[in-house]
């Protein structure tokens, strides 16, 4: 019997349980969210629960979220670091799961943005937010708290795995959750956020600063968007890049190069 972990319960109707599975990418884990009834004081097993991201499939971590009565399970997006353990939780509880694309998505439905969820005492409300991949999905709770999966990160700026995410889509997701009202914002990787306007702004101030930087990377290799690999700004606009990050860094730029040339 794998050893069982309690959610931490961080504000009312919202448990967090961070999955053991720490790299540069995924940073301290995935956040699985536990959604419930807010007017319940506590967090108990067989809670009636909503769970956004089941994470990887990691026994104790999945054993550890069927202690509760998942009624409902929702995908921010496809990465297997969200979706590996879909699986194996049905197996453990039968709940439902939904995600934008059906591949992800078991005995029930797909996503439809706008849509609003009434399940385990609480309001939910699907808002699509292409450009990490163009599946992503962010949830707000209660029209008072932003749950953002690798749309936001709780640290650090996420990637854009250019050509199914894209720059342009990634803007339009960053305006369209800065038109929401202010409220508290939950990443699936890293720290809660007690605001959300000053980190989504944050965020569209670096990918502004980015484009500057290619922009002007262009202009010292004196060569048009087209005629240009990612490998051959990789020095100029990540100088220092940690090896490991190769790879996350190229989607980027191959994003930006595309949008760039996208909007000449």
């Amino acid at each position: 019997m794998a050893h069982l972990s309690s959610p931490t319960v961080i504000a009312p109707g919202i448990g967090l349980l961070t999955a053991d599975n720490p790299s540069e990418m995924t940073l301290d884990g995935t956040n699985s969210y536990l959604l419930f009834d807010p007017a319940l004081t506590q967090l108990e097993p067989e809670t009636p629960v909503v769970l956004i991201d089941p994470g990887p499939e990691h026994e104790e971590h999945l054993q550890s979220l069927a202690q509760f009565e998942i009624q409902l399970v929702l995908i921010t997006h496809r990465h297997a670091d969200h979706t590996g353990g879909i699986d194996r939780l049905r197996e453990l509880t039968g709940a439902p799961v939904r995600a934008k694309l059906a591949e992800y998505s078991r005995d029930a439905p797909v996503l439809e943005d706008h849509e609003v969820i009434n399940a385990a005492g609480t309001r939910i409300q699907v808002h699509f937010t292409p450009g990490h991949t163009s599946d992503s999905v962010c949830f707000t709770v209660e029209d008072s708290r932003l749950f953002t999966g690798d749309t936001v990160l709780g640290r650090g700026t996420t990637i854009l795995e250019h050509p199914d995410g894209t720059l342009a889509d990634y803007l339009d997701s960053l305006h369209r959750l800065l038109a929401l009202p202010e409220m508290s914002l939950h990443p699936a990787h890293g720290q809660q956020h007690v605001t959300s306007h000053q980190l989504l702004r944050a965020y569209l101030e670096h990918r502004e600063s980015r484009l500057e930087q290619v922009r002007a990377a262009l202009q010292k290799l004196g060569k048009a968007g087209a005629d240009v690999t990612p490998a051959d700004l990789l020095e100029i606009v990540y100088p220092d890049l940690d090896p490991r990050l190769v790879g996350a860094a190229s989607h980027s730029l191959e994003a930006q190069l595309h949008y760039l040339a996208s909007n000449r």
